[in-house]
This record gives structure tokens, C-alpha cells and sequence, in this order.
């Protein structure tokens, strides 16, 4: 703005309140206006008409007690047909904003837990925008944009909910370790359980080749030599296993089995007592 011989020209976006002798007169628009001062007009001042921001930090507490600092950023501008409202009945646009912040805050806040606070940023903007829109109307002002860009609880808060936060994720990660160690013990329990089955398989098919592998050498010898009774191919064939097994522990130098009895006399008492055993069983089958 500049002012030579009673000319005075208004800078884009802004507005000047021209009075006449102390009264209101008009406001000037950007341009080039002619200002008498000698009769007794003058540029009482300035007014920005661009988007203008207030921060407000507003302390309260929530319903569960919680004090907590609501930080509320306020864009506003001054409406060009209604500057002389905003130029003659506020004093302090900025402290008046704040107030009505305060006390929309204040109401608000008191009413939610900290929880739905957070959730509920937009409805407390909505709720002060709501509140400034018709109070700042009558002076003037355009409320733009409101907005809740921080809500701070207090540092020893924010810790504890930290640590309610971690304590959660790691209670879900001790369960999700509990579960993984649980199917690998049933993954274990059953892979044992088919070893073990495929084992006795395997065990009860080597028992009957033996038996199979019995028979026919029996069978075999008996026509071969003859006068030979299965008695006797028994008691070879035991004393063969005998000398086999004994040459099986004898060939390993870490072997840690025990044969007992170990002398050869000893095949004869064992194929005795296998007989007799087999033989009290029949006894017992038939009675």
C-alpha cells in the first residue's frame, strides 16, 4: 500500500477500511483509490484476506481420567463484504478463536475415553468447526478447515501404553510359538507311530522268511541224508546261528553286546528249553 497526494493503492488480496472524520465510510478493494485527507478521509487499516492459520493447544481430560493435550488447527480468512465487521468488533481475532476452541474442546473430550478419542478426531473437528462457524460469522470470518492434528497424552501414559501394547504382542507370539511346538510334537508322535508300524512290519516279515527259510532247509536236509530227524536239523541249525553270532560280536571292535551263556555246550540247553516250552504249550492248548 502506498499513499502520495491523497492516492492510495491496495495491495491484491488484502482490504482497506477507509473512514471519514473517525466514521466508518467504505472499504477499498485492491487498486488504485483516491484518499482526501484534507477532508477528512483516511485509511483506518488493513485487512489480509488470504487463508489464515491458528494453532490452539488446549489440555483437558478424557472420561477414564486421562489428561491429554488436543492440538486444533484453525484456517480461517476474512470475507471481503463483511471486512468492516472483522476490522470494528474484534479486537483479537486469534484469542477469540481460541476460546471458542477451548470451550468446544472441553466439552467434548470429557465425554470419550482416550481410545475413542483418538477414534473420534473428525467428529471433535467437525464438532469445533460447527461451533466457530456460527460464532465467526457475525464478525466476519469464514471458518475454512479444522482440524485435530495431534491429541498428547501425558509421557507416563503413553509408556504404559506402550507397554500394554507389547505385552499384548507377545502374549499373541507366545501362543503362536505354544501352537507351532504343539503341531510339531503331533508331527513328531506321528511320524514315530508310522516308524514303529512300518517296523513291525518289517520285523514280522523277517520272522517269516526265517520260518519259511526253516522249513525248506528242513525238508532239504531230511531228504538228502536220510535218518536225520528235525530234532537233529534243529540242533545243527541253532549251533550255526550260534557260531553266526558269535562271529557277528567278535567282528566289531566297539560292540558293547553280551552273549550268556557262551559256550557251545549251551545251544543244546537253550534248543531244550525252547522244546519244552513249545511242547507245555501244546499241553496246555489241549487241556
Amino acid at each position: 500500500m502506498g499513499q502520495t497526494f491523497g492516492c492510495l493503492q491496495v495491495d491484491q488480496s488484502n482490504a482497506v477500511v477507509k473512514e471519514h472524520f473517525g466514521r466508518y465510510d467504505s472499504v477499498m478493494e485492491p487498486g488504485c483509490h483516491c484518499v482526501p485527507w484534507c477532508f477528512g478521509y483516511r485509511a483506518a487499516g488493513t485487512l489480509s484476506l488470504r487463508v489464515q492459520p491458528i494453532d490452539v493447544r488446549c489440555e483437558t481430560k478424557t472420561k477414564d481420567n486421562v489428561f491429554v493435550t488436543v492440538v486444533a488447527s484453525i484456517q480461517y480468512r476474512v470475507l471481503a463484504e463483511k471486512a468492516s465487521d472483522a476490522f470494528y468488533k474484534l479486537s483479537n481475532t486469534k484469542s477469540q478463536i481460541q476460546s471458542y476452541v477451548f470451550d468446544v474442546i472441553r466439552a467434548s473430550v470429557p465425554r470419550l475415553t482416550l481410545d475413542a478419542a483418538f477414534e473420534q478426531k473428525n467428529d471433535i473437528a467437525k464438532a469445533v468447526e460447527e461451533e466457530l462457524e456460527k460464532a465467526m460469522s457475525a464478525y466476519g470470518l469464514e471458518i475454512v478447515q479444522t482440524l485435530i492434528v495431534d491429541i498428547e497424552p501425558d509421557t507416563h501414559v503413553k509408556r504404559a501404553m506402550n507397554e500394554i501394547n507389547a505385552a499384548a504382542r507377545l502374549r499373541v507370539a507366545a501362543n503362536e510359538k505354544a501352537e507351532a511346538e504343539k503341531i510339531l510334537q503331533i508331527k513328531k508322535a506321528e511320524g514315530e507311530a508310522e516308524s514303529k508300524y512300518l517296523s513291525g512290519l518289517g520285523i514280522a516279515r523277517q520272522r517269516q522268511a526265517i520260518v519259511d527259510g526253516l522249513r525248506d532247509s528242513v525238508l532239504a536236509f531230511s531228504e538228502n541224508v536220510p535218518g536225520t530227524t528235525a530234532k537233529d536239523i534243529m540242533d545243527m541249525v541253532l549251533v550255526t546261528q550260534y557260531f553266526d553270532t558269535m562271529k557277528e560280536i567278535g567282528s566289531s571292535s566297539k560292540s558293547s553286546a553280551v552273549f550268556i551263556p557262551h559256550g557251545p555246550g549251551a545251544v543244546k540247553d537253550i534248543a531244550s528249553q525252547i522244546r519244552e516250552g513249545l511242547l507245555q504249550a501244546t499241553s496246555v492248548e489241549h487241556a
